[in-house]
């Protein structure tokens, strides 16, 4: 998986690249698959190493909520409970409470981006808004309607769009028309970041995987995601490796870092410490950053809090002792 025509799109990033390239990439498939394996086989880290780890991932979480029976009062639910992630007395007895931790965004849809603009300044803190965007989960829309929803959510207050790729593009091997798309979601993202969502589990390969993430990354993207997390197959560890060594190579190659968030599926506290340790080994301590890594969750900090309760207490707590409001 090497990509030397890179270095050369950098130089000239204005013009339209030459994107022939692409077809000739190829991955190894059960080379990937092996990598996996090893993953899944790792034992975790435990005691106070494990409370450690689980309050980092924390800090990783894109809190979402995207139902259709959202309303304003439960998008005020999630941004106090992004504030206040974890029950204070539980980080008052890990010497935690005054850390300042909470999640590292929180994802609405975007008519709900006003709601939890309001929620959030009236809580007094300044947690990002990300918004999905572009058609989503399917991104079937005409192009001026998925550009137009971009637009409507910045101006309301997302500094953060979650935007679908269409996933046609892809199958096809259209990659020129893929590159002008997300150039466009880009442009119309203005100050805003971009993460460009690949719904992984529809691509076909993970040669496709690794061929989307290039072009998301050369066309702009701020970060590339596994899923709309509305997928049948969503954020899995070869599809992850894929994505992240298509980091790797195009950090080597251009000296940009680009973010990578995985999303749909991830609900357990094992599960967090599983991809916090994935990123750790395959791009470094440096991805370990909210800047660089997100997990996009709406059940996980739930079970992460309980793991918490569980290290102090000694016991496991019912649901009503953690409510998520």
């Amino acid at each position: 998986m090497t990509c030397p025509e890179i270095k050369s799109w950098t130089l000239n990033r204005l013009s339209h690249p030459d994107l022939s390239w692409i077809s000739k990439i190829q991955v190894n498939q059960p080379a990937v698959l092996r990598r996996a394996e090893q993953i899944q086989a790792r034992r975790t880290v435990k005691k106070e190493w494990q409370a450690a780890w689980l309050l980092k991932a924390v800090t990783f979480i894109d809190l979402t909520t995207l139902s259709g029976d959202d309303t304003s009062s439960n998008i005020q639910r999630l941004c106090y409970k992004a504030k206040y992630p974890v029950r204070e007395d539980l980080l008052k007895t890990l010497n935690m409470h005054d850390k300042g931790l909470t999640t590292a965004a929180v994802c609405v849809y975007p008519a709900r981006v006003c709601d939890a603009v309001r929620a959030l300044k009236a809580a007094g803190c300044t947690i990002p808004v990300a918004s999905v965007a572009t058609g989503f989960p399917a991104g079937q829309t005409h192009l001026k309607t998925r550009l137009e929803e971009i637009r409507l959510a910045v101006e309301d207050g997302a500094t953060e769009i979650d935007v679908v790729i269409n996933r046609t593009l892809v199958l096809t091997g259209q990659w020129e028309a893929l590159y002008d798309e997300i150039r466009q979601f880009r442009k119309a993202c203005g100050e805003a970041h971009l993460k460009t969502i690949l719904a992984t589990g529809e691509l076909g390969s993970l040669t496709n995987v690794y061929k989307a993430s290039m072009i998301a990354m050369m066309a702009g993207s701020d970060f590339i995601k596994t899923s709309t997390g509305k997928e049948t197959v969503n954020a899995t560890f070869p599809v992850a490796i894929v994505m992240l060594r298509a980091i790797r190579d195009f950090f080597w190659k251009t000296g940009n870092k680009v973010g990578f968030k995985p999303a749909g599926g991830i609900r357990s506290a094992k599960d967090s410490l599983a991809w916090l340790s994935l990123v750790k080994e395959e791009l470094g301590d440096e991805w370990l950053t909210p800047d660089l890594f997100r997990i996009g969750a709406s059940t996980l900090l739930s079970d992460i809090e309980r793991q918490i309760y569980h290290h102090v207490t000694g016991r496991y707590a019912a649901y009503h002792d953690l409510p998520m409001s």
